[in-house]
């Protein structure tokens, strides 16, 4: 199960203005910057890291300023879906058999889409197959520009116990 890390990281960029005078062209204006990224790391020092290796190849001089673990039930990636990253609340719906009543438990994902109603019919169709039924309560926009989980090459550095435990070969 991944543990989802928000980070946010932020940088001077320099502003393109094409009406400063001629007098003034060692002074660069620039604006500071502030971008949020959600990474799947096991540790806070991981999600460090893995925000220090993602991100440095495209900004070369910024800083990291946050980060909190953020607790999502799923991600979903869309390949067709947009580049705006949707926050959606679901309310599952379970009898409580002890008290006969209704008892809804609340579960928080993500998904890319080009609007809060695409995002809503994205997280309706892939939760088409849940047993207990649902109701979607919240669909908001965030932050998040990118998402780095960790692929099929980055396991973790996790290797069998069988292998750290084996005994030396004996030497003749």
């Amino acid at each position: 199960m991944p543990n989802w890390f928000l980070g946010k990281i932020r940088y001077q960029q320099p502003i393109d203005d094409s009406n400063v005078g001629t007098r003034n062209e060692e002074f660069i204006k620039q604006k500071t910057v502030t971008e949020a990224y959600l990474v799947d790391a096991v540790s806070y020092t991981d999600a460090e890291a893995r925000l220090y290796q993602e991100i440095a190849a495209n900004t070369p001089d910024f800083e990291i300023t946050n980060i909190s673990r953020m607790k999502l039930a799923d991600v979903f990636h869309i390949e067709e879906g947009g580049e705006t990253w949707f926050k959606v609340k679901a309310m599952f719906i379970t009898d409580d058999e002890k008290t006969g009543k209704q008892k809804k438990t609340p579960s928080v994902m993500l998904v890319n889409a080009e609007t809060p109603k695409q995002a809503y019919e994205q997280v309706e169709i892939s939760l088409k197959s849940a047993l207990d039924p649902f109701e979607i309560t919240d669909v908001n926009t965030t932050k998040i520009l990118e998402i780095f989980p960790y692929n099929e090459e980055e396991q973790r550095n996790l290797r069998p116990l069988s292998e750290v435990l084996s005994p030396e070969p004996e030497t003749i």
